[in-house]
């Protein structure tokens, strides 16, 4: 296969499988961090779990990619970026244990999440980092094949992560605690491994000559904003409607999950790591539908064009959620599960299409920023509207039926799209 030649041909370069190593432990941790959180704020047996509990939850996880993300650039083109993989993972160790140690003591649910949000802002750092350092270590040949290979690793990692968290929750650890402790003792191993990296490999180069910090912030922040006034602009329409397609589709697929969560909390069992387990099937059949997705996207784009498509995904949306979500039940809502999948990583898919072919080069670093903004924001947003909807079982036949107007109404948007 093309893709194992291409990854056995940049296993070859040190500096690669050095900077790789340091993504695949990273990520790994975030993944067990991620889901030790999940199960403390929703499936703790002695905590009574609401829906505001679960979008707080979202927002810890989810903010600083939003707020954070468009200025990390400014910061790691001052510091040298292997210190920043060294140094963001032995704080996130550091924090990682001291989350743990905030669980076991029971303190007030603000201070905890506190602790989480400042391990989530590191993240940011250090996956902006390992991005940027990337070049370093991969000659401009091989960048394209690094660039794509790279990420999907490491969204792997994560997701073995996040199912490693699973057996171990499910196989008899003490505590949520516990496992976020192993999410620690990972984080550490991505740090001894940054060690390998000689300092000045991955740059930046000290003789470029750079603003001062709060110029170069203020800068970045203008910068965003020249993005999305480029985005506004006539000749970019079908861009900035495919965004807005995409962030409402976001919207609804946040909110779902939110009530997916209370739904396995409470209402389709009564025991908790039952109600675990049947969310980790739940969310491993809707990443069978991303994979799916991935399979078909290309095909359907290519006969439809991407607007259609995702009008197409709206609309297959907007009819099952309500036909497969209003009874209930856990075949039905699994089912639901691998169509949401399916159809929100379609779109995005077709998006990112749109995106990269309908806006100029000098600024589609700059809206690639904005979307971020509008993907993580678009699933807080979800998770507090969620959370004023849903009553504390989790059975909102407002909720579906609201998610599937706002599907039907972006399908009805997008199908104006010309067949491209």
């Amino acid at each position: 296969m093309a893709v194992v030649r291409d990854l056995r041909e940049l296993l070859r370069l040190k500096g690669f499988r050095r900077l790789l190593a340091v993504r695949l432990l990273s990520q790994g941790a975030d993944g067990v961090y991620q889901i030790a959180l999940a199960t403390y704020v929703v499936f703790s047996p002695e905590k009574q779990t609401s829906a505001g509990a679960v979008a707080s939850a979202m927002a810890v996880l989810l903010l600083p990619y939003s707020l954070v993300g468009p200025f990390a650039g400014v910061l790691l083109d001052r510091w040298r970026r292997r210190q920043v993989l060294l140094h963001g993972n032995l704080l996130r160790a550091l924090l990682a244990s001291g989350t743990a140690l905030l669980m076991i003591a029971a303190v007030p649910d603000w201070l905890f999440y506190a602790s989480a949000l400042c391990v989530t802002a590191v993240n940011r750092f250090v996956l902006s980092g390992l991005s940027a350092a990337l070049p370093r270590v991969v000659d401009a040949d091989r960048l394209v094949i690094a660039n794509s290979l790279s990420p999907t690793a490491g969204t792997l990692a994560a997701t073995a992560g996040g199912g490693l968290a699973f057996v171990v929750r499910l196989l008899g650890a003490d505590s949520d605690a516990a496992v976020v402790l192993l999410g620690a003792a990972l984080y550490l191993c991505g740090a001894l491994a940054a060690l390998r990296i000689p300092p000045e490999q991955l740059g930046p180069d000290r003789s470029h000559l750079r603003p001062r910090l709060a110029s170069a912030l203020a800068g970045a922040a203008r910068d965003l904003m020249a993005g999305v006034r480029h985005l506004a602009a006539p000749a970019r329409r079908d861009a900035a409607r495919s965004l807005a397609g995409m962030t409402l589709m976001r919207f609804c697929y946040g909110a779902l999950l939110v009530m997916l969560l209370m739904l396995c909390r409470y209402a389709l069992t009564s025991d908790t790591d039952a109600g675990l387990a049947l969310l980790g099937l739940a969310l491993g059949v809707s990443g069978a539908g991303f994979f799916a997705a991935a399979l078909l996207t290309p095909w359907a784009v290519g006969r439809l064009g991407p607007g259609r498509w995702m009008a197409g995904c709206s609309a297959t949306a907007a009819v099952l959620v309500p036909a497969l979500g209003l009874p209930f039940a856990t075949g039905p809502l699994l089912a639901a599960a691998f169509v949401l999948g399916l159809t929100t990583q379609g779109a995005k898919i077709a998006t990112d299409t749109v995106v990269q072919s309908s806006v100029d080069d000098a600024f589609r670093g700059r809206i690639f920023s904005v979307y971020d903004v509008l993907f993580n924001a678009a699933f807080v947003g979800a998770a507090g509207v969620a959370a004023a909807m849903l009553p504390p079982d989790g059975r909102s036949v407002t909720l579906i039926v609201t998610v599937a107007a706002v599907y039907g109404a972006v399908a009805a948007a997008m199908a104006r799209f010309p067949r491209q």
